[in-house]
């Protein structure tokens, strides 16, 4: 089968991936919008998560034909580590809830999935997260026996593509080595790592879809620059000195697209405003743990719920009324104090929220998980660390934090007024 895909363009999809791509489960992320309200400032932003794995694979696809072309991988070899990777990537999203992210804050207990005991090690908390989700549907579902009957003649599990979705290991997966040498750190990191599939394909498809050219960077030339690496007896990704520049041109895309895209002030509105939904109307939507009942958990049902709720922030969130933005600042603007501008909001009795958005560039880098990104000088073999080649990935490996705050419409230019009056003041003095 092939599809037409307006980032990519022809994606060919095998017999194998088409079994999977119309299961109920796949079929489900139609539903799911990839950037959740950011419809709501971008109006072009209406695509979804189907269509992103999509993307993603045939991205996935192209770093690994790319990186093993330089190897002596067997052919039938090849073809298992490439199914391998192109189905972990399809259904990494297989567990995103409504809205995306959105919803993840009124997940269940992880421990109601009943997921195996290997999967402890990268728990991330009590509460159940969309990999987790996307673990079980992908473990314990009526997905499961497709990609047994379709995928075990070549060797691959289901537990092997949760295994390279989330980095765990099950005990009776035979992983993806050959001739001694194990394959899994690169599979990994293309699946999920400094410079995956997922990456690549949502920046510049997010891009597209809102209008914006923050996350365009040069694709084709880091690919053609990505190599495997043998180190310890395990293959790690590793990118060509030449295309290092490229690859900082790459974070930069991702670190403005934080800022300008996915904390855009309308997106962060919308997301407060159904947090206290969530918080106010408990049980009215709810996250299902079953499988089965998690197919009809998608955008479509909850707004259909805010709809014909009756509670205030509801109301607001399907009547498109959101507060409006009074201040944002980071922590490296100067002038604002929020202690002072919240206090002088609750003396002045208007109806306000504050927001704090803070975004992991690089969790990887954070949780010190060890690289998943070598940067390579061909001449000699050397590898280094992408951490340590290049001081921007120093500079935007942290956290983003956007400090805002939002007063009631209504109330607005009064705010407005009090906060011009404040800073006034400060100056000043």
């Amino acid at each position: 089968m092939r599809i037409r895909d307006p980032i990519h363009g022809t994606i060919d999809v095998s017999d194998e991936e088409k079994a999977v791509i119309d299961s109920r489960y796949y079929q489900r992320l139609r539903h799911v919008r990839q950037l959740g309200f950011g419809d709501l400032a971008f109006p072009g932003a209406t695509h979804t998560r189907h269509a992103h794995s999509l993307g993603a694979m045939h991205v996935a696809s192209r770093v690994f034909q790319a990186v093993t072309a330089r190897s002596s991988l067997p052919a039938d070899v090849r073809a298992r580590f490439s199914a391998a990777v192109r189905l972990a990537v399809l259904c990494h999203d297989l567990g995103h809830m409504p809205l995306s992210h959105a919803s993840e804050r009124i997940a269940p207990a992880r421990a109601t999935l009943r997921l195996p005991p290997w999967l402890d090690a990268v728990a991330e908390g009590e509460q159940a997260t969309h990999e987790d989700f996307t673990a079980k549907l992908l473990l314990d579902s009526s997905l499961t026996p497709i990609i047994e009957q379709r995928y075990g003649s070549l060797g691959i599990t289901p537990a092997a593509a949760v295994g390279l979705i989330t980095g765990a290991r099950a005990p009776q997966d035979p992983g993806f080595s050959h001739a001694g040498v194990d394959w899994t750190p690169l599979l990994r990191a293309i699946v999920s790592g400094e410079l995956d599939a997922d990456r690549m394909d949502y920046l510049v498809r997010d891009s597209f879809y809102t209008g914006v050219n923050y996350g365009r960077y040069d694709m084709d030339w880091l690919i053609s620059n990505l190599n495997p690496a043998v180190k310890d007896g395990r293959v790690y990704l590793a990118l060509s000195r030449a295309a290092a520049f490229a690859f900082e041109d790459f974070l930069l895309s991702r670190y403005h697209m934080f800022v300008s895209v996915y904390y855009h002030h309308t997106s962060v509105n919308f997301d407060y405003m159904l947090r206290r939904y969530y918080e106010e109307a408990p049980g009215e939507f709810e996250i299902p743990s079953d499988p089965e009942a998690f197919l009809a958990c998608d955008d479509v049902a909850l707004w259909y719920t805010l709809r014909r709720s009756k509670n205030p922030w509801a109301d607001r969130i399907s009547t498109r009324r959101g507060f409006k933005l009074l201040a944002q600042f980071t922590e490296r603007d100067v002038g604002y104090d929020l202690e002072v501008l919240r206090s002088a909001l609750v003396t002045g009795g208007f109806e306000h929220f504050t927001v704090e958005s803070k975004g992991v560039l690089s969790k990887y880098f954070a949780e010190g998980s060890g690289p998943s990104l070598f940067i390579a000088d061909m001449s000699t073999g050397r590898l280094t660390e992408v951490a340590r080649y290049t001081p921007l990935y120093q500079r935007y490996s942290g956290a983003v934090r956007l400090s805002r705050l939002y007063v009631r419409p209504d109330q607005i230019e009064d705010a407005r007024n009090m906060m011009a009056r404040l800073l006034g003041q400060a100056v000043q003095s």
